[in-house]
């Protein structure tokens, strides 16, 4: 677990605590917090080890203490051994232990049935925290990444106002025609609503992680924005090595290995009934017996006098049990074939995660290489435009031509930065 939190620390080592802002760090623990399924799977983890500690106990020999009390009236047998007419009571105490000194190993077995059992349900607990971080990361990453294209649009809105309120001027001193700036204005509505639409994808973001988060009230819901998210080097990693180093520390994998050794030592607890069980008992007891119009002898002299104890063996043999045992073992050998399968499924979906954030990540990068030398050759592209505008040889459509080009090379390398980075932490998470 230590080890995932760390890498959400990568985006955010350092920062002082803010009134509206969080950090990756504050809402991925706030998220583990909150999330019910983290709840409901960490009591359920908690029966498992309930069910492993009863397991243990079942070794212990038990004790059980007992009283009865019985009146008969008509006829009653009495001190002769012969029926009459007269009314009797009786009251009986009683001490009983029982103690299994064997039974084909079949408590061991479901003591470390329980307990694979346990670790499973343990793996399962870190595969939803795991989930839920990297479910955190994506959603705080993309508010990041429309953080950055709502400040594209709003700084590219700007110039065009600047560029209105320029010719604006030009048009009250009449060095320019009034219908020239029609198309300017034209163009203001369109980056108008481009920025209302980048807002209202960040907004929406946001309130995907109020969600995650399972937060109340989130009118004000803000992140901190890293200063260093780019600082350390991305190193791509390859698939393979991710993979082998999944398989051994991956939840999902660690949990159905223990779901198949669980499934598998049931196999043998199941065959243990085809063996003999030896038990050990032993037993105290005494009673007390009254009969009217009889001289009794005092309670506590019968109590001392009918005092008996009792201890032997227990020997059960299995004969024939219509076939319940072998149709069990039957039954669990087929958990266990089915426990393999899901092994197998489980290393082939984390497979087929790690390669396609390999190759999503490769695809990112060579999106992000390229947008960034666009974007050289597309600011330089408006840059000459603006002067051939300024200069009266460009006409508006020319100009924000080469502006909305310089626009969405700006919105592109934007996506892919950040896809990258996801598909990086995503095989960081993995390895």
């Amino acid at each position: 677990m230590k080890k995932y939190i760390v890498i959400a620390l990568i985006f955010v080592p350092f920062f002082a605590f803010g009134q509206k802002t969080w950090t990756l760090q504050q809402c991925v623990d706030t998220a583990l917090s909150n999330n019910r399924n983290v709840k409901q799977q960490a009591l359920n983890k908690q029966t498992k080890a309930i069910a492993y500690e009863q397991a243990r106990q079942n070794l212990l020999p038990n004790l059980n203490a007992s009283a009865n009390q019985n009146w008969n009236f008509g006829r009653s047998l009495g001190v002769n051994n012969v029926y009459q007419s007269s009314n009797s009571a009786q009251s009986s105490f009683g001490l009983s232990s029982n103690l299994t000194l064997f039974d084909g190993l079949k408590m061991k077995y479901n003591i470390d049935a329980r307990k694979a059992d346990m670790y499973a349900s343990d793996s399962d607990l870190e595969k939803i925290k795991q989930d839920i971080i990297l479910n955190v990361a994506t959603v705080y990453l993309q508010i990041l990444m429309n953080k950055e294209l709502f400040q594209i649009a709003t700084e590219q809105l700007g110039l065009t106002k600047t560029k209105i309120e320029q010719r604006k001027a030009l048009v009250g001193s009449g060095k320019m025609a009034e219908g020239e700036i029609y198309e300017l204005l034209a163009q203001e509505s369109k980056e108008e609503f481009s920025r209302i639409q980048a807002e209202n994808n960040l907004k929406l973001s946001l309130l995907d992680l109020a969600q995650i988060l399972e937060l109340k009230h989130f009118e004000n819901l803000d992140i901190e924005i890293p200063t260093n998210l780019l600082e350390s080097e991305l190193q791509l990693l390859s698939t393979d090595k991710v993979y082998e180093n999944a398989l051994t520390h991956r939840p999902e994998i660690k949990g159905a290995e223990f779901r198949l050794k669980s499934s598998e030592i049931n196999v043998k607890a199941s065959k243990s009934d085809f063996y003999p069980s030896l038990s050990l008992g032993a037993q105290m007891g005494t009673g007390y017996y009254k009969l009217s119009n009889v001289t009794n002898n005092s309670f506590s002299k019968q109590l001392s006098d009918n005092m008996s104890n009792t201890i032997g063996f227990s020997l059960q043999i299995p004969i024939f049990n219509k076939f319940e045992v072998r149709n069990r073992v039957r039954t669990a050998q087929i958990g266990v074939q089915s426990n393999k399968l899901d092994i197998e499924n489980a290393k082939l979906e984390l497979r087929k995660t790690i390669q396609q954030a390999y190759y999503n990540a490769i695809s990112a990068k060579s999106r992000w290489d390229a947008a960034q030398k666009s974007e050289i050759s597309s600011r330089e592209a408006y840059r000459f435009a603006n002067q051939k505008f300024e200069a009266g040889r460009a006409t508006t459509y020319e100009l924000y031509q080469a502006k909305n080009n310089l626009t969405q090379v700006l919105s592109e390398q934007t996506q892919a930065k950040y896809e990258y980075i996801f598909r990086i932490k995503i095989l960081e998470l993995m390895k």
